[in-house]
């Protein structure tokens, strides 16, 4: 079938390049003080037209069919512009002001709509930092844009599988309810997911439902994470960071043509290792030890000016002697910050793996894109993993079998038409097609100790050995269009259908120590078939005011998949119980506004959400997994603010608030055989406000060679927030304060940065049992960075 597809756009491209008009666009980019600048990027939205300017300013793209185009262009030291450009002589030649930066905002490139936009030009909610603002925010995981994106909170109980939470939408199980795409490659579960965050061209953030154009656990939003591809513009960078709890990172890559304007590379790989923040009295040692390996290499080539590959091979290795850092309860964590007491230490060992590769064509009646990828991920602890949290031998996890049990696959692929680059048409549309498989065998032992008598258990020294083997297909259909109704109304609408196919196995097995094998099922094997299928609607209209702003008001829904609850000692809980997708129905107006000659960004959104059939998580312990019900009903409602300033040369500030009101309007919950019920409860993980301040100077020195002092602040509050559905483990509302204070110059930076300097203790994630995980105290340390162009 793709074979076919495939012949068929290389006949249509074939007989759409005959007879077709075809002229040269090239033009002169200069400074705001005439000056020539050489190396800046300029780009032709929505192509493969990509080059860089002479020493005299000067670029020329070949063969462009006349009309309506966009191009941006980006130079190192200089806000990036984007242009609208109309031609339909046979020749065109235009000329470029670039701004320094710091004198002028920059505009940001994004693909939230799986095409090339200008930011502030969407009528979504959308956050979107470029490659600056994320070295100014030391962005080095991805939980690290938590608070820094309105209603966004983010956090992980110390293995790197971050649950994050949109607007009072929540991750709570293995799939996620916030989709987290890498380089257009979705992270398909916590057990598939790249946290990691180095060389990253841009990192978006979507709020809201995106179902429509990415289907299945988007409900609450998307993270598009952006890494820097391979250009004509060969460079290398190197940087070196040093910090307290003998924390080290290296990052190092190169970028370069291997065939000019033909075949191009890069690669780049990071080493970060730190001692971690917990010690473990029990044997006196850093607990939370950790490291991680991980390189991103990419092979681009264009067969042709419309046609171009692009191949990716991206691996991880994460290394983590004390993953689960939690004390006992809300009380002990603040009672010894820091301090644990646990007798089984062990070492997680986490190999990912996540290869793609990118089929694009563009041209002058459709442009057309294919991208084919595969991810695995093999985890496990060498040892028993300590589940009691204390210096007890009474409860420990098992879960190294081998490569057979623990290793998680995945294969997706996605095929997408859309309208060419030409901007002159009243309607911009989007149609496409997916397909995913995904294979997840799991086996964990729970090992009951020589201490386990002391817990209430009747026996000791024995094993319960769970088996899961779930295998997931599926498929979906999506479109979307735009229409222009007359010079500043867009109607958008879009909608994608999705069906989902899920075979489960469990198998349950008793074990005595010290026989090395089992001695009979207590669950014998059981096996279930179940499939799902969901509608994820959008429709947007906005008006543009003076082409300096926008307004818009917009209705989507979007749905997490459902799936079967795995094997659990407790009689009461059946294994492969079905669960329901749950879905998000989200209501938003908002606002766009620029002012000032692009030096003032005023954006404004207000909410409203409704969640059905909500997914509600129990953890079921000792062997801690977790069974999911459908028994809730959620509304959301809250605001967003987002402001960016230069307020005077070199002085920029961004301030982003967030206020969420998510409140149980039904929520049912069986305890102890006793239903309980939490109507009026607060949700999980979703602080009721968010704050952020940043503020950044810049003082330029008279020297030789330009070079600036540059001082950053940012100031973050955190409201109230809940860890339980009963809502009695809470963090009450804190400050957060990072700063940093460095040199710069063209090839060259030193940072001198601390975060947290306020040294604020706080809850970062706690389980509703009551393990708790404080947040990461003072941190402080050095960062040189080398940049080289050649």
């Amino acid at each position: 079938m793709r074979k076919l597809i495939y012949i068929y756009i290389l006949i249509l491209s074939f007989l759409e390049s005959t007879g077709q008009q075809k002229t040269d666009l090239s033009g002169t980019v200069v400074s705001d003080d005439s000056s020539f600048i050489e190396r800046a990027e300029v780009h032709l939205l929505n192509t493969n037209s990509v080059t860089v300017t002479n020493e005299r300013g000067q670029f020329r793209f070949d063969d462009i069919k006349p009309g309506s185009y966009i191009i941006m262009i980006t130079a190192s030291g200089y806000s990036s512009i984007t242009k609208a450009v109309q031609f339909a002589a046979e020749t065109a030649d235009i000329y470029i002001i670039l701004k320094t930066i710091y004198t002028q905002l920059s505009e940001v490139l994004v693909t939230a709509q799986k095409k090339e936009e200008i930011v502030n030009q969407l009528p979504i909610s959308i956050t979107a930092f470029n490659s600056k603002q994320i070295e100014n925010l030391r962005l080095r995981n991805i939980d690290e844009i938590s608070i820094i994106v309105p209603n966004l909170y983010s956090s992980n109980p110390g293995d790197k599988r971050n649950v994050t939470s949109i607007r009072g939408i929540t991750t709570t199980s293995y799939d996620p309810a916030i989709a987290t795409y890498i380089d257009g490659v979705n992270q398909f579960s916590l057990d598939s997911y790249i946290s990691t965050l180095y060389d990253v061209e841009r990192i978006e953030v979507l709020r809201g439902p995106q179902g429509t154009l990415y289907g299945r656990n988007a409900m609450g939003g998307v993270i598009n994470i952006i890494t820097k591809q391979p250009t004509d513009n060969g460079n290398s960078f190197m940087e070196v960071s040093y910090g307290n709890y003998s924390s080290q990172r290296y990052v190092a890559g190169l970028k370069a043509p291997l065939i000019k304007k033909k075949l191009f590379t890069s690669f780049s790989a990071i080493y970060e290792r730190s001692n971690g923040y917990f010690t473990n009295t029990f044997n006196n040692s850093h607990f939370d030890k950790q490291s991680t390996l991980s390189a991103n290499w990419f092979l681009k080539y264009y067969f042709s000016k419309r046609w171009s590959c692009v191949y990716n091979i991206k691996y991880v290795q994460n290394r983590n002697e004390g993953p689960f850092p939690l004390a006992s309860s809300k009380d002990e964590a603040f009672r010894n910050p820091y301090l644990l007491n646990q007798n089984a230490q062990t070492k997680l060992v986490d190999d990912i793996l996540n290869t793609s590769i990118a089929n694009t064509y563009s041209g002058p009646r459709f442009n057309f894109s294919s991208q084919t990828t595969y991810q695995s991920n093999y985890r496990y602890y060498t040892r028993p993993i300590d589940a009691d949290f204390s210096s007890l031998d009474a409860i420990t996890i098992i879960n190294n079998y081998g490569k057979k049990w623990n290793n998680v696959k995945t294969v997706t692929e996605e095929l997408r038409f859309s309208s060419p680059a030409s901007v002159s048409s009243s309607k911009n549309w989007i149609l496409g097609a997916y397909f995913f498989y995904q294979s997840n065998p799991v086996k964990q032992a729970t090992r009951f100790g020589e201490d386990a008598i002391n817990i209430g258990l009747p026996d000791k020294n024995f094993s319960l050995i769970n088996t899961t083997k779930n295998e997931s297909t599926g498929i979906s259909i999506f479109g979307q269009v735009t229409y222009k109704l007359g010079n500043r109304i867009e109607l958008t609408s879009g909608l994608r259908y999705d069906f989902e196919r899920k075979n489960g196995f469990v198998a349950g097995q008793y074990q005595k120590d010290p026989n090395p094998e089992p001695q009979f099922y207590y669950r014998s094997d059981t096996t279930a078939k179940t499939r799902f299928d969901a509608l994820s609607p959008k429709i947007i209209l906005s008006y543009s005011v003076l082409k300096k702003g926008i307004l818009f008001i917009s209705a989507a829904r979007g749905f997490r998949a459902g799936g079967f609850t795995p094997l659990s000692s407790d009689p009461s809980l059946p294994p492969l119980y079905v669960f329901n997708p749950e879905y998000s129905t989200n209501i938003e107006l908002g606002s766009k506004n620029e002012f000032f000659e692009k030096k003032l960004q005023l954006n404004i959104t207000a909410f409203y959400s409704r969640i059905s059939e909500v997914q509600v998580p129990t953890l079921i312990l000792p062997e801690a997994v977790t069974i999911v019900r459908n028994t809730g009903l959620l509304n959301n409602k809250g605001i967003e603010l987002e402001i960016t300033g230069l307020f005077r040369k070199n002085f920029e500030l961004n301030y982003n608030l967030g206020y969420t009101n998510a409140q149980y309007k039904k929520l049912n919950i069986s305890q102890n055989s006793i239903e309980v019920d939490y109507k009026g409860k607060r949700q999980i993980f979703s602080p009721a406000i968010t704050s952020y301040l940043g503020i950044q100077y810049k003082i330029k020195a008279n020297f030789s060679k330009p070079m600036y002092f540059v001082l950053y602040s940012g100031w973050k509050y955190i409201g109230k927030q809940f860890f339980d559905l009963a809502n009695t483990i809470y963090q009450t509302p804190y400050h957060v304060l990072d700063t940093h204070i460095g040199i710069e110059c063209k090839r060259f930076s030193v940072t001198f940065w601390s975060m947290n300097l306020s040294n604020s203790r706080y809850i970062s994630y706690a389980y509703d049992f009551g393990g708790t995980r404080l947040s990461a105290p003072r941190t402080f340390g050095i960062t040189v960075k080398t940049f080289t162009h050649f």
